[in-house]
């Protein structure tokens, strides 16, 4: 049977759009991908630590952590200006004989003069963190071996780079910092594409040439990542002469890209001149849509979305900006653990493999012309890195905003090269201003703005937001900042300042880590990633899974009411679990029962009901946790609610119900009270009611002067009374105001199985930063404690979200946060608190019945370099050592009292006649 030749063609086209393969750009690599494989190449270091004489250096570094050169942070004064010479040589295949040539840097500080066979490579590069090429076609044999020369100078001979990067609130470095190849290409060649995919399934490809072709087009494919299909084939029209092609499709089988769901496809794109291919790329893209709507919000795909972001910089402690693909990737881990769904390049474009490493894990990004503040690159540098940067990344379907410069650092002769460069026309961004539709104001305090801000009309995103130093900022306030953004339509969401502390290995300083003082111990992790309390505070407020609070009873039916916080997820593709868990005590096994729970059905934005089957004896337990994971099995956040009391727990611990037969003994010697019992003697002043010593079998436990009320105003001991029955000894302390009036009352108890038990109570005042009672201990015996507490992080009144009620095992350290980095820190306040064994020569525990007390064990020590009179993120402590409270303070930011931060960050408040209760406390001190 005779086929009909209309299908016979169709067959033959096919076949050859699905096999046509133009010639690759191959590359031979000149350096390592990291300082892990970094290669040497020959070195000379005109100035500061082993300069003067020829030696080795591995490429890429920089030559300060290789023991060269001066350490500088951009704020000094007189900065060194050392240059770094290098030397290496390279071959060439004979197969690139008829290819065009060219020698790539990915990125070298800064102005970079390139010599192949002793003749220069084009113009000396000016700008540090961008990828940059050279034609040495010309200059190459491939007969011989061919030698490289690379002059690099620390610092620019345009001021105008100096002013945006090298007078900047970061370390200043110098040197080949990221990898160097050769790239061999056809004579025709795509020197760019960009790619514009819309959610709907729309493609356009723009394809620029290098030069202009008669007879040209492309053909492009688009094959999905993930299961190696192809989805489409599609050509441009073929146009003469012309250096530039536009290739239009649409799929309707495509699964859009967001965070969530950061679908990948690529593109095979195939340049071609009378149908035989020249050259052909392989671009890897998403298919998503991006909306600046004017006083409505930002969009993708069609969602108005809110990013919860965070700064980054490329750093590591002990290779300064060269950064390995690793540690971008445990990076991007880190900031997905946070429940973070954006990071802005601060302030300058990172690593390529970062920008991919969001494409395939999904953050939304912000990538940013440097200039860290004003005045910005002059036009003619800015014109040629802005063209280096938009043409490297513009096919990452992660970024989202482009940034021209920071805090003033604006070029607005920049602004629209972006636009021209770019197909997707993405919005370009000033941060710190009001530009491209978006506020993006920083620092700024709750709630404020008079027509702008949190009160305006226009969208509003500050990218630098609650700017952490030491153990401050970030966490500390983000939950009522949150809340506040959460409310307003026009929120487009924050970014916090910043990610990591900016410490370096100094080389010079044997090997110590350095963050300049304060600049640079900003992190919400460690140099090294250490994690800091902010980090699960962080987790917490920006879970897309939002549990309510809530506090559970005899009634309790089994379910919680949850919000879902996600833009496109529903909640059934999502995890939950449940474990009832039950103390025997301190340093017991507890006894646990763990199960599944149904992923309930609730859209994006909505509320529903998540419902535990609870075992029949659940109220047997003293507490429950619940956890929740995103549809690729990471925790978003576990929950603890507490079944019990702490009043049971110490019943059950105690074992107070059981007949006490032991004798309590009650003798005066001179000032002293002294009560005995088998266990343990104790000292109380007659004068004063407060403990003054403790002996045990085992020997003194140093616990005393106290309990002392926490309080700025003079008191004043009126009395100390005892009572003695059979079974008890019972010793009543009152003080006042010397103004008049009473200020607490306490009690010490004693009966024959030597616990002792204090009670107090006393009337808050209003408007204070702490309310309790506190004892003096010495810290040096101590060497750790066990806590049954809200932890495993220490807390302030503004950053109590983040931990777990569990036992916690903790070693004592004097971590000074920010400044060593032995985390979590043991010193400060613990909320939630049931009891704890203190760990010492002598040992000893205590409980307390009341809920919602606060530890304050010991004071942190106030860091080291930094002036304590402006620091902020350094709150007030008790005058004693360990302390029993119902209140603690709020910590503050770098540049920010906690006042600022918001309703949660504001002194405590009492109706001092509003009919409330005095705090009415218990505590038992057992003695081992």
């Amino acid at each position: 049977m005779m086929r009909n030749p209309l299908y016979l063609f169709i067959a033959l086209f096919q076949i050859l759009m699905t096999s046509v393969h133009g010639q690759p750009t191959e590359k031979i690599m000149l350096s390592g991908q990291s300082r892990a494989d970094a290669k040497m190449w020959d070195f000379y270091c005109t100035a500061g630590r082993q300069s003067g004489y020829w030696t080795k250096i591995p490429v890429p570094s920089c030559w300060e952590q290789e023991g060269f050169g001066t350490y500088n942070y951009g704020h000094d004064k007189g900065k060194a200006s050392e240059e770094g010479r290098y030397k290496t040589s390279f071959e060439l295949p004979a197969s690139w004989k008829d290819k065009r040539i060219y020698i790539v840097f990915d990125g070298a500080m800064t102005d970079t003069k390139i010599e192949v066979n002793g003749k220069q490579a084009g113009d000396i590069h000016q700008g540090a963190f961008y990828r940059f090429k050279r034609e040495i076609t010309d200059l190459v044999s491939f007969k011989k071996s061919n030698q490289l020369a690379v002059d690099v100078s620390k610092m620019s001979a345009n001021s105008s780079v100096n002013s945006a990067e090298r007078d900047a609130d970061f370390w200043i470095f110098g040197g080949i910092y990221r990898p160097v190849y050769i790239e061999a290409l056809p004579k025709s060649h795509i020197v760019y594409s960009g790619i514009d995919a819309k959610a709907d399934g729309k493609i356009s490809v723009e394809v620029i040439l290098e030069q202009e072709l008669d007879k040209a087009n492309v053909q492009v494919d688009i094959v999905d990542i993930r299961t190696g299909e192809k989805m489409k084939t599609f050509m441009s029209a073929v146009a003469s002469p012309t250096k530039r092609l536009l290739a239009d499709a649409s799929i309707e089988t495509i699964q859009p890209w967001s965070s969530e769901a950061p679908n990948l496809y690529k593109a095979v794109i195939t340049l071609m001149q009378n149908g035989k291919p020249l050259h052909q790329i392989t671009e890897r893209f998403g298919f998503r849509t991006i909306e600046v709507r004017e006083r409505d919000g930002v969009y993708i795909n069609g969602k108005r979305m809110r990013f919860k972001g965070v700064n980054r910089h490329c750093f590591w402690p002990t290779t300064g900006r060269t950064v390995s693909r690793e540690q971008s990737l445990q990076d991007v881990r880190l900031i997905k653990e946070m429940n973070m769904n954006a990071v802005r390049m601060s302030h300058y474009p990172p690593d390529k493999h970062f920008l991919e490493l969001c494409d395939s894990l999904g953050l939304y990004v912000i990538n940013e012309l440097c200039a860290w503040q004003k005045p910005p690159y002059d036009t003619k540098v800015g014109t040629a890195l802005v063209k280096e940067m938009v043409t490297r990344d513009i096919n990452h379907p992660s970024i989202i905003f482009w940034a021209n410069g920071n805090e003033g650092g604006f070029n607005l002769e920049l602004d629209p090269i972006f636009g021209a460069l770019d197909i997707q026309k993405r919005t370009v961004i000033h941060p710190f201003g009001l530009f491209g539709g978006i506020n993006t104001v920083h620092y700024i305090s709750y709630h404020s703005g008079i027509k702008n801000m949190f009160n305006g009309r226009d969208i509003f995103m500050p990218t630098e937001l609650i700017h952490g130093l030491y153990d401050g900022g970030h966490g500390a306030g983000l939950d009522d900042f949150w809340n506040l953004m959460r409310s307003n339509p026009l929120s487009a969401g924050m970014f916090l300042w910043d990610f990591a502390d900016q410490g370096i290995v100094r080389t010079d300083r044997n090997n110590s880590i350095d963050t300049d003082r304060d600049h640079g111990a900003d992190g919400i992790v460690g140099p090294f990633r250490e994690k800091e309390g902010s980090f699960y505070t962080i987790k917490e407020i920006w879970s897309p899974i939002h549990i309510e609070k809530k506090y559970i009873t005899a009634s309790w039916d089994g379910s919680f009411l949850i919000e879902n916080r996600y833009d496109f997820t529903n909640t059934d593709a999502c995890q939950f679990a449940y474990t009832f868990k039950k103390f025997s005590g301190l340093n017991e096994e507890p006894k646990s029962v763990d199960g599944a729970i149904a992923s309930p059905d609730i859209q994006p934005g909505s509320n529903g009901l998540l419902q535990l089957q609870r075992p029949e004896n659940w109220k047997d337990y003293d507490m429950l946790y619940v956890t929740a994971k995103d549809p690729f099995g990471e925790e978003l956040f576990t929950w603890s609610y507490e079944i019990s009391s702490p009043a049971a727990f110490v019943r059950q611990i105690l074992n107070q119900d059981s007949p006490n037969v032991d004798q309590v003994h009650l003798t005066e010697l001179d000032s002293l009270f002294h009560i005995k019992t088998e266990k343990a003697t104790v000292s109380i002043n007659k004068s004063t009611g407060l403990l003054e010593a403790i002996q045990t079998k085992m020997g003194a436990v140093p616990l005393s002067n106290g309990p002392l009320l926490i309080t700025d105003e003079s008191i004043e001991c009126q009395s100390v009374t005892s009572f003695v029955t059979d079974t008890m000894v019972r010793i009543e302390a009152r003080y006042g105001y010397q103004r008049g009036g009473t200020a607490y009352r306490f009690s010490w108890t004693m009966k024959g199985d030597g616990i002792l038990q204090l009670d107090y109570d006393y009337r808050p005042r209003d408007r204070m930063e702490m309310a309790g009672v506190t004892f003096s201990f010495p810290e040096k015996p101590v060497e750790g404690a066990t806590l049954l507490a809200n932890g495993p992080y220490r807390v302030y009144n503004n950053r109590m979200k983040g931990g777990r009620i569990d036992v916690w095992h903790k070693l004592y350290n004097d971590a000074i946060t920010g400044e060593d980095w032995n985390y979590p820190e043991f010193k400060g306040y613990y909320s939630l608190f049931y009891g704890m064994r203190l760990h010492t020569d002598v040992p000893f525990e205590v409980y307390s019945t009341s809920e919602d007390l606060n530890l304050h064990l010991f004071t942190p020590t106030a860091q080291k370099f930094y002036d304590s009179q402006r620091n902020y993120t350094f709150p007030k402590y008790p005058k004693g050592d360990i302390s029993f409270m119902d209140a603690i303070p709020s910590v503050g930011t770098k540049f920010s009292d906690a006042k600022e931060m918001g309703p949660q960050s504001q002194v405590h408040t009492f109706k001092t006649f509003s009919g409330t209760p005095n705090m009415v406390n218990r505590l038992y001190f057992k003695f081992l």
